[in-house]
C-alpha cells in the first residue's frame, strides 16, 4: 500500500494593503508552526503592487530585523511569479484549481489583513475556483472589515456599541473644512460630531492594526486626524473616546456544528508611553503586552466571551476571529470590533490567548485546517 499524500497547505501572506509587513510576520509565524510532517507548505507572497509570487519557505526572514519590517519583495524568488496570466495568454483551468496560480493544493491559509485580502476579495476568488480556505467567507469578510457596517450589524443584533459618526467624502470634502460650507447635510454631520464630545478617535473605516488612527482632542486635531485617515481610506469613522480598558477574545468556529469557543480575554498593556494602542505600541513597543486572563469579576469574563461569541455568529463568521471590547470602570462592555484575520505574528494575542486557555498554535493550526476542509462547497 501507497504512503498516503501530506495535505498541501498554501499560505499567502503580503498583499497590497497597507498592513502588508504585518502580514508577512504572520506569515512566517505560521510558515514556521506548521507541522512539516503532517504538511507539504507552499508559501505564496503578494507584493505591494499585487503580484503573486513564489518565495523560499524561510520563516526567518519574514521577521522584523534590526528596526527593519519585512516585505514580499525582499525574499521573492527571481521570476517565481505564479499568476496565471504572468507569461501572458489564458489558461483552462480543471474545477477546484486556480490554474498555476498555487498548483494542486488542498487547502489556502490566507494571513492577509484590511483591503485586498481581509475584505472578502481573495474569498472571493478561491470560491470561485472552488478551493478550500480557512476563515471567513465574502459576506462576513467584507462586513468585518468595513466597520460602518460591522456596527450596524452589531446593533442590529442587541449588541452594545459605542457612539460614533460615519464621515463620507460628501461630507467632509478633502482640503475644505466643512463648516465653511453651507450645505445642510455637512451642518448634521459636524452636530452629530459635536454631541459626540472631546476626544474623539478618528480611523478609515476598512483598516486595520491602528495605521491611520488618531486621537483629536479639539477641531484643528479633528482636521488633521480626517485628511491622516483618508489616505487609506476615503470613508472615516469617528468615535467617542472610551475611558476604560482594551479587552480582547479569540474565538474559533465550533466543530461539529457546535457553537463558537472562546479563549480566556486579555487585557492589553501599554507600558512604552503611546497614548492608545497603536502601532507602535502593537508590533514595536517590548514594554507593551496582555495580562491573561484580564484582571476583571469573573461574571464579566464570562459576559464579555459570550458576547464575543455572539458578535462572531452576527456576521456569519467561520473559522477564527478576534472580538475586541472596551471595558469601563462602572463595567460596562462595549464591543468595538470583529477581525476575521487576527494578526498571527509573534506578538500578536490571538494565538496567546488560546494557549493561556490550554491550546498551542500548532493544535490550533490543525484545528483550522480540520475546520475548512470540512466547509461543505457552495452555498453555506
Amino acid at each position: 500500500m501507497g504512503q498516503q499524500r501530506k495535505l498541501r497547505v498554501a499560505v499567502i501572506f503580503g498583499g497590497r494593503g497597507p498592513e502588508h509587513a504585518v502580514s508577512c510576520m504572520g506569515g512566517g509565524n505560521l510558515l514556521s508552526s506548521l507541522d512539516r510532517a503532517k504538511y507539504d507548505v507552499i508559501p505564496i507572497g503578494i507584493t505591494t503592487a499585487g503580484e503573486w509570487v513564489q518565495v523560499a519557505d524561510e520563516p526567518a526572514k519574514l521577521a522584523i530585523s534590526g528596526g527593519e519590517l519585512p516585505s514580499v519583495e525582499a525574499i521573492a524568488e527571481p521570476g517565481g511569479a505564479v499568476v496565471p496570466w504572468a507569461g501572458g495568454g489564458l489558461v483552462a483551468s480543471a474545477p477546484g484549481q486556480i490554474p498555476h496560480l498555487l498548483g494542486e493544493v488542498d487547502v489556502v491559509v490566507p494571513v492577509l489583513h484590511g483591503p485586498f485580502g481581509e475584505d472578502g476579495t481573495i474569498q472571493g476568488l478561491l470560491e470561485l475556483a472552488g478551493v478550500p480556505y480557512v476563515g471567513a467567507g465574502v459576506l462576513a469578510s467584507a462586513v468585518s472589515m468595513d466597520k460602518e457596517y460591522m456596527k450596524l450589524i452589531f446593533a442590529a443584533r442587541g449588541l452594545p456599541v459605542g457612539p460614533h459618526v460615519v464621515l463620507r467624502e460628501q461630507d467632509w470634502p478633502a482640503g475644505e473644512p466643512p463648516e465653511a460650507a453651507a450645505n445642510p447635510e455637512r451642518k448634521r454631520v459636524l452636530d452629530a460630531i459635536a454631541e459626540l464630545g472631546w476626544p474623539l478617535f478618528v480611523k478609515p473605516a476598512r483598516g486595520g492594526s491602528s495605521i491611520g488612527t488618531a486621537k483629536a482632542a479639539d477641531m484643528a486635531q479633528l482636521h488633521a486626524a480626517i485628511a491622516a485617515a483618508r489616505e487609506y481610506d476615503p470613508k472615516v469613522l469617528v468615535e467617542q473616546a472610551v475611558a476604560g480598558r482594551e479587552i480582547e477574545v479569540s474565538v474559533l468556529q465550533g466543530e461539529h456544528g457546535a457553537p463558537p469557543d472562546t479563549s480566556l480575554p486579555g487585557q492589553l498593556l501599554i507600558d512604552g508611553g503611546e497614548e492608545f494602542w497603536d502601532f507602535e505600541a502593537k508590533y514595536l513597543d517590548e514594554a507593551s503586552g496582555m495580562a491573561i486572563p484580564a484582571p476583571i469579576p469573573a461574571s464579566d469574563i464570562d459576559e464579555i466571551r459570550r458576547l464575543a461569541a455572539l458578535a462572531f455568529d452576527a456576521v456569519s463568521c467561520e473559522g477564527l476571529a478576534r472580538v475586541d471590547f472596551f471595558y469601563t470602570p462602572d463595567r460596562r462592555i462595549l464591543v468595538n470590533e470583529i477581525n476575521t484575520i487576527p494578526g498571527l505574528s509573534p506578538a500578536s494575542y490571538f494565538q496567546k490567548m488560546w494557549e493561556a486557555t490550554g491550546m498551542a498554535f500548532p493544535d490550533l493550526i490543525d484545528r483550522l485546517l480540520r475546520t475548512a476542509l470540512a466547509k461543505r462547497p457552495g452555498l453555506r
